[in-house]
């Protein structure tokens, strides 16, 4: 679970506009938004486990979150069929009906609630805040602006037809479009909570923009591409005292453990370190990690990260084509390797053109 920098700066946005009203009141406003956050999320959340689709991430927003998926299974199902319509409602839903709950009880208790009065949402009148945040993020989401739960429904059907990346591509633009069209609103009729949702909404496309750009870019670069060819490899049967010579005199943190041409584990600088301080010398084969996730040469950077994204700190991906290791991409070169693959491809398009 993540928090989005511009989360905590909702929480300056609603003591300024409740400078009048006090600290408090407007510190009581923030956790009010965050509240209708928090119930659409776990609303979003269960149904995403009713549909067995696994998480990596969450990022949080102000106006909501954005789920990255563990594994290609779980991104194509919340794309596709029920689950697709289901995980676009209930957000809604959930807030809706939060908004109606709250309101029924208000008025029930026999109070001097006046839930219809403008301004819906200030700090003055928290009790009304409660009610409409709730029902104004609900509707909110109805609009057909990527990240905004209909946005998504938009994304995902575009995407059945043109492909994953060009629907992000349009659904963000089209979400930029609707946001700027809020913001425009909001200043006309001076009501500030469109301006801000506007603006959240916004920020959202432009996250969701750069990931459809990193997910464009890793699914045409192969590991053939960035993977390291010149690389150590140790042996099950090697002492850690003469490991770790090896690895004095090379600049990899992670190794491959190899018995003739057979990965059999993966084992790290620190490790070795760790071992040879707590128990003195030792065998390779007795620290080295058995779980490892594997590669092939042909498989794309962005298949390869959808497929390990559930490991447990893999740092090192061995490249192996019958059973031999041809190539490793580890966590530390991945970047340098990328911006090299970058600057060949722009140098060899140059010669093509010229």
């Amino acid at each position: 679970m993540r928090v989005h920098v511009f989360f905590p700066a909702l929480a300056l946005v609603c003591l300024g506009l409740s400078s009048s009203a006090g600290i408090l009141r407007g510190l009581a406003l923030f956790f009010i938004c965050i509240s209708a956050v928090v119930v659409r999320e776990i609303a979003r959340l269960m149904m995403a486990a009713y549909f067995n689709l696994k998480l990596r991430a969450v990022l949080l927003l102000p106006i909501g979150g954005l789920f990255a998926y563990a594994n290609p299974e779980s991104q194509e199902g919340a794309n596709q069929g029920l689950a697709q319509f289901a995980m676009a409602l209930i957000g809604p839903a959930a807030n809706i009906l939060t908004a109606l709950m709250l309101a029924a009880a208000f008025i029930g208790s026999g109070g001097d609630v006046r839930l219809i009065a403008r301004p819906l949402v200030t700090a003055d009148h928290l009790v009304r805040s409660m009610v409409w945040m709730q029902a104004g993020l609900g509707v909110l989401h109805l609009l057909p602006a990527y990240p905004l739960d209909f946005g998504r429904l938009l994304r995902g059907n575009f995407a059945h037809v043109h492909g994953f990346s060009p629907a992000g591509r349009a659904a963000s633009g089209i979400g930029q479009f609707i946001a700027l069209s809020v913001m425009i609103c909001g200043m006309a009729l001076h009501a500030y909570w469109l301006i801000i949702a506007g603006f959240f909404i916004m920020i959202g496309a432009q996250v969701e923009d750069q990931g459809v750009f990193f997910q464009s870019v890793v699914d045409t670069v192969h590991m053939r591409e960035v993977m390291l060819t010149d690389f150590a490899t140790l042996s099950p049967s090697d002492t850690l005292a003469d490991a770790l010579y090896r690895c004095v005199h090379s600049l990899q943190e992670d190794f491959p453990v190899v018995r003739g041409p057979q990965l059999v584990g993966i084992v790290s600088r620190q490790r070795i370190v760790d071992a040879l301080r707590d128990d003195g010398n030792g065998y390779i084969q007795s620290i080295m990690s058995r779980a490892f996730q594997v590669a092939r040469p042909e498989d794309t950077l962005g298949t390869t990260i959808r497929r390990i994204s559930g490991g447990q700190g893999l740092s090192l991906i061995p490249v192996t084509e019958s059973g031999k290791v041809v190539g490793i991409v580890s966590v530390q070169n991945l970047m340098s390797s990328m911006s090299l693959l970058a600057e060949q491809r722009r140098i060899e398009a140059n010669e093509t053109s010229e």
